[in-house]
């Protein structure tokens, strides 16, 4: 028997020059296509063409998709049934002449069967579905308020998105702009569901298959992490937010208060090494909603869909939230000290073993991710690096140098606090890499020495100059073993790096 499930998304006008895009999706889970009907209003009377544009990429997944690749049958009609005609343009818009109609209907598919955080897939018990990967938007309109609804069949169960549903509603929900709807996937069928409240924002937990999670510690591990994360930052900028989680192969995509990820789908695990791998995964998804959603590069939005977005700082946007991820946990008593630095000190050994290192700087892997996002070319260890790992202690570097330099009175936090404030609350807008090392330079001080520490800790970021760890870590308490890469505490710490490392480390 064939299973469908339908929804609708519906552009509403909040001006005359905006266009009217109610969307229709049917989910075909036995052809594993969406089948999208669109009905476009035009923006304007006499509008002769109909402009309609899909991504090619997904903010924080930087690599192009090219999802334009999955869509076939692409149909132009007026209400009637009158074929119109129509034209590619590049790869990724569709050219509609309009012929004197201010309503049209355009119709396509696009198939849905690849694993993966970025991309839409369906099985015959549910669908993880993509805002990018699914709806066109008209050019120059992206910024229209959308309602989407969704109908489900009895036997699919959940809707689980990032989403708020509409007051009185379970499947309708408001959406201001195309690139919240881009940004808010959704998971549904007979997944399992939890919902909570913790300090006055409702928290949902999607997972597939979450069998194991009753008796587990995660809940409370994960509240602990936010309230450690939440309390560096000082704010919470959302009302909910949603863990969407499922069995596969690995990887996780950031979103504007969800996350969406492939993991082992399992939260008893016996093996605490892994547990705490797969919590610091989750901690870093969840501290991007501060560190690229909020804080981030001017590069990384407004988001141009149709080309990749090349910033310098990619560095700090995924390595400083790894830094965040395990300090959240450790914050939050979640793991130990041990534990922490010796996450931090696989980072080390992974970039110090690869030949990698002494060929690509942290800058320069910010640019050229683009060219070689999960690369398995043979030499790919060879010549590059991973600013995941290497960008990670460079959060720990910049945290010492803050904390030596200010005699302990501030630390990276403020940093990331400033930023926060200044450019993502105040100028509402993201800083540019100029921007980036004046803040760090307003943090650290006036005087040579803060001079020094800035244009050391530049250095280290723009070239592939041996680190001196040592001077880095010593200040803090911190030694470095340089045969095994295994950071451990300083036996007698001087007592100004004792009380360095114990306001570090929070003992």
């Amino acid at each position: 028997m064939r299973k469908i499930i339908l929804f609708s998304v519906a552009m509403l006008t909040a001006v005359a020059s905006f266009a009217k895009m109610n969307y229709t999706v049917e989910i075909d889970t036995v052809g594993k296509y969406l089948n999208v009907r669109l009905e476009y209003v035009a923006s304007e009377k006499g509008q002769q063409i109909a402009e309609l544009q899909m991504p090619v990429w997904a903010p924080g997944y930087y690599d192009i998709i090219n999802y334009p690749k999955y869509l076939t049958d692409f149909k132009a009609t007026k209400t009637d049934g009158t074929p119109l005609s129509w034209r590619k343009y590049r790869r990724s818009t569709w050219i509609v002449d309009m012929l004197g109609a201010d309503t049209i209907i355009v119709s396509y598919r696009t198939y849905a069967d690849k694993m993966d955080v970025a991309d839409n897939r369906i099985t015959n018990k549910g669908a993880f579905i993509t805002g990018n990967g699914t709806f066109m938007y008209e050019h120059g309109h992206k910024y229209e308020p959308v309602e989407v609804s969704y109908i489900i069949p009895d036997n699919w169960q959940h809707i689980s998105t990032g989403l708020k549903a509409k007051e009185g509603t379970k499947s309708t929900f408001v959406v201001p702009d195309f690139d919240v709807l881009y940004d808010s996937p959704l998971l549904i069928g007979n997944h399992f569901v939890e919902k909570f409240t913790h300090n006055g924002h409702e928290y949902e937990f999607a997972f597939d298959p979450g069998d194991d999670y009753e008796g587990s510690t995660f809940k409370q591990d994960f509240i602990a992490m936010v309230d450690a994360a939440t309390g560096i930052m000082k704010d919470i900028p959302y009302d909910n937010y949603c863990i969407i989680n499922m069995e596969g192969t690995g990887g996780g995509l950031e979103h504007l208060n969800s996350q969406a990820d492939y993991s082992n789908g399992r939260f008893k695990v016996e093996d605490r090494a892994n547990y705490i791998r797969e919590l610091d995964f989750i901690a870093h998804e969840y501290f991007h909603l501060y560190n690229v959603k909020r804080i981030r590069p001017i590069e990384l939005g407004p988001f141009d869909y149709s080309q990749e977005a090349f910033t310098p700082l990619l560095w700090f946007s995924e390595g400083f939230t790894s830094y965040y991820s395990a300090q959240t946990l450790l914050r939050g008593k979640v793991i130990s000290i041990e534990e922490l630095l010796g996450i931090y000190s696989q980072h080390i050994y992974d970039i110090e073993t690869n030949e990698g290192q002494k060929h690509m700087s942290l800058r320069q892997c910010s640019y050229d991710i683009w060219l070689d996002f999960m690369s398995d070319n043979k030499n790919y260890r060879d010549v590059t690096i991973s600013y995941y790992r290497k960008g990670t202690y460079m959060g720990l570097f910049f945290d010492a140098k803050i904390r030596t330099i200010t005699n302990g009175e501030r630390s990276l936090d403020d940093f990331m606090r400033l930023l926060y404030n200044r450019y993502y609350k105040e100028l509402q807008r993201g800083f540019t890499e100029e921007e980036f090392w004046q803040a760090l330079h307003e943090v650290i001080g006036t005087g040579k020495q803060a001079d020094d520490a800035t244009a050391l800790l530049r250095r280290y970021v723009d070239t592939t100059d041996e680190i001196d760890y040592d001077a880095l870590l010593n200040p803090i308490g911190i030694a470095l073993n340089h045969e095994t890469w295994q950071l451990s505490l300083i036996e007698k710490p001087t007592k100004q790096a004792a009380k360095m490392r114990k306001a570090f480390l929070g003992k």
